[in-house]
């Protein structure tokens, strides 16, 4: 959350007690800050410093809030600015923020916590519209690992395991969810590695029934059953020199796994209706979405082939588990299908990187790659917009919470009240939504609110929805 990094804010407000209620967020939350008075030093200070955020009040003396707004939107580092307004003067921040504002705040605040989760939103659309920017240059790809796109820790885990077991020739099992790109990381194993000049051959063990999957991966002899019009070689055999991707290796019928097991112990296989044996060097890589140790111990996978398989292991983890990887993903797949379908669309709007950022993605990596390709054929201009995302998506993209400390120990009965109710009265609103897919008509219903005083709330308390009926 954006309350884990170091932030700058300036503040510009005449009223002393408006500073010092900013500068008490800022303090709680760990933000550098810088406060001013005037509109006049502040343009000098914006001149020379870079913030993160700015909170201005509208009506300044001198140079007012919407000129030093005004003034901002025409430098290349732009800030976040929250305009500070009198419940009077309503009309003028609306036409702030079609200037670019983010929001504004009417004064006195109705809370501390109200102002400080705005202070939270803004820092979370910075971050976005920072990472958005890495990726709509011009000639800048994302950073990637031969062709696995991401940098969080936990990709940088798994490059590193790569590295060492692409220099081996031994066994390799690849764990994950579906969707993770199982596949990919076996065929970057094999390319980088010693057997990369032989072949790589796949097969999905989950595909095929029994005995077809024995034929594919051991060869039969002309006439071993109906069918078997000549002798042909199994997957095994072709490889010879090379690496078998055994994929969905917990889905190998028991018959099959003694023929693997002998593969992995004495590098022979027998074709189906063979009377030798043919001595086969293959390296075998396996993937699973299964635990195979937790199939071991009900007897659905042998445990001795599991040991064979398992001489090194590489754990993909889910996408949920990496979102920071979530932008240049979106972004590679944007580039790749705008370039498949010929459109010019390259950008996608700030709510369609929240939605996609909050999504939880069952369907990993692969879904992600689904969900962008629909966008692009949907996208009728340059950007991606919310209306291009499935309502899955989009039923998932309200604001979370920030981050922060909720121990109402530390405060008096009436303050720890009050912000006890403030956060039921949000966390009720956010789930009601998520419930009826950001319906506010249904949700007002859930509640026995009306709706127009349902729509104040979910105002009151910033919960962002995408949809308005």
């Amino acid at each position: 959350m954006a309350s884990q990094k170091h932030y700058n804010f300036l503040f510009i407000d005449d009223d002393r007690d408006i500073l010092r209620e900013l500068e008490g967020i800022a303090r709680n939350n760990r933000w550098t800050c810088l406060s001013l008075s005037g509109g006049g030093e502040a343009l000098e200070v914006l001149d020379n410093y870079r913030f993160d955020a700015v909170v201005v009040e509208l009506s300044l003396p001198g140079f007012s809030g919407l000129q030093i707004l005004e003034w901002m939107r025409t430098q290349p580092h732009q800030a976040e600015v929250i305009i500070i307004t009198a419940k009077a003067s309503v009309d003028s921040a609306v036409k702030a923020l079609k200037m670019g504002a983010f929001d504004y705040l009417t004064k006195p605040f109705e809370t501390v916590e109200k102002a400080d989760f705005c202070l939270h939103q803004a820092l979370e659309k910075h971050e976005l519209l920072k990472r958005m920017q890495q990726f709509q240059v011009p000639g800048q790809s994302a950073e990637e690992f031969e062709n696995i796109i991401g940098k969080s820790p936990k990709m940088q885990g798994v490059y590193e395991m790569i590295r060492h077991v692409s220099a081996s020739h031994s066994n390799v099992l690849i764990l994950g969810e579906s969707g993770t790109g199982k596949e990919l990381v076996a065929s970057i194993i094999h390319k980088t590695g010693p057997r990369h000049s032989k072949p790589f051959v796949v097969i999905n063990c989950s595909a095929m029934p029994e005995t077809l999957l024995e034929s594919e991966l051991f060869g039969h002899t002309k006439g071993s059953f109906t069918g078997a019009v000549v002798d042909k070689a199994g997957l095994f055999e072709t490889a010879d020199g090379g690496t078998v991707f055994l994929d969905e290796i917990g889905e190998v019928p028991p018959s099959v796994q003694v023929k693997l097991l002998r593969v992995l112990q004495e590098g022979e296989i027998r074709p189906i209706g063979a009377v030798n044996s043919r001595h086969v060097d293959v390296r075998v890589i396996a993937a699973s979405n299964k635990d195979l140790l937790e199939q071991t111990r009900i007897g659905k996978f042998r445990e001795d082939l599991y040991y064979r398989l398992n001489v090194i292991a590489v754990l993909l983890p889910p996408l949920k588990d990496r979102a920071e990887d979530i932008p240049p993903l979106a972004y590679h797949f944007l580039k790749v299908f705008a370039k498949k379908m010929h459109k010019e669309t390259g950008k996608l709007s700030i709510d369609v990187l929240q939605a996609l950022q909050n999504y939880p993605w069952p369907g990993n990596v692969r879904e992600l790659e689904n969900v962008v390709e629909r966008a692009v054929v949907l996208a009728t201009g340059e950007t991606i917009t919310a209306k291009n995302l499935p309502p899955r998506i989009l039923s998932a993209s309200f604001y979370a919470p920030p981050d922060r400390d909720n121990d109402l120990s530390k405060l008096d009965y009436k303050e720890a009240k009050k912000r006890a109710l403030n956060i039921f009265n949000r966390s009720y609103i956010i789930k009601l939504l998520e419930k009826t897919g950001g319906n506010i008509t249904a949700a007002s219903e859930k509640a026995g609110m009306d709706r127009s005083n349902f729509k104040k709330i979910i105002r009151k308390y910033r919960v962002e929805t995408k949809t308005d009926e």
